[in-house]
C-alpha cells in the first residue's frame, strides 16, 4: 500500500476514531489532541502496518495503548509534584525560619494550618508558594486562571485568619 492509500485510508475512520477517543477522555479538546496523536503515530509506523491486517483495529489499537500511556505518565507526575511539594515548602519554611525556638515553631504551625486546608485551596496555594506560575497550576489542574488566583486568595485568608493568634 503506498503512503497516499494509506493517509486516504486512516482519514476515512476519522469519525470512528473521533468518537473512540471521546469516549476515553470524556473531554473533546483531549479527544482531539488524541486522534492527532494516534494519526502521528499511525504515519510513522505505517512500515510496520501489514496490508492484510485490519486497519481500523490496528489504528484503535494504537489509540488506547497513547492513551493509556498518557494517562500512566500524568498520574506518575502528579505523584511525583505533590510529594516534591510538600518536599519543598518543608524545605523552603525551615530556610526561611530563624534558628530560635519561637520561628520553628511558628513554621510547624504554619505547615500544619496549610496541611488543614481542602485540597482544593492546599494545591494551589502549595504549587504558587513553591515557584509555580498563576498559569502553570491552572494549566495542571485543568481550572481557569481565575478560579485559580481566587482559589490562592481564599487560602491565604484562611491561614490568615487561623494564624492570628501567633502575631499576639
Amino acid at each position: 500500500m503506498t503512503a497516499i492509500e494509506f493517509n486516504t485510508r486512516i482519514t476515512q475512520e476519522k469519525t470512528s476514531l473521533k468518537s473512540f477517543a471521546l469516549s476515553l477522555t470524556h473531554n473533546i479538546d483531549d479527544a482531539l489532541d488524541l486522534l492527532q496523536d494516534t494519526y502521528v503515530k499511525a504515519i510513522t509506523y505505517r512500515e510496520k502496518f501489514e496490508d492484510s491486517t485490519n486497519l481500523r483495529a490496528w489504528l484503535f489499537t494504537i489509540m488506547k495503548n497513547t492513551f493509556i500511556n498518557a494517562y500512566r505518565r500524568n498520574r506518575k507526575t502528579k505523584q511525583l509534584i505533590s510529594k516534591g511539594d510538600e518536599i519543598a515548602l518543608n524545605r523552603a519554611f525551615k530556610q526561611n525560619s530563624y534558628d530560635h525556638c519561637e520561628s520553628r515553631m511558628n513554621a510547624k504551625e504554619i505547615i500544619r494550618q496549610i496541611e488543614t486546608l481542602e485540597d482544593q485551596y492546599k494545591v494551589p496555594f502549595t504549587r504558587y508558594y513553591t515557584g509555580y506560575k498563576y498559569e502553570e497550576i491552572a494549566h495542571e489542574m485543568n481550572l481557569p486562571l481565575g478560579t485559580i488566583k481566587s482559589r490562592i486568595f481564599i487560602a491565604r485568608k484562611i491561614l490568615m485568619e487561623s494564624l492570628k493568634h501567633l502575631n499576639n
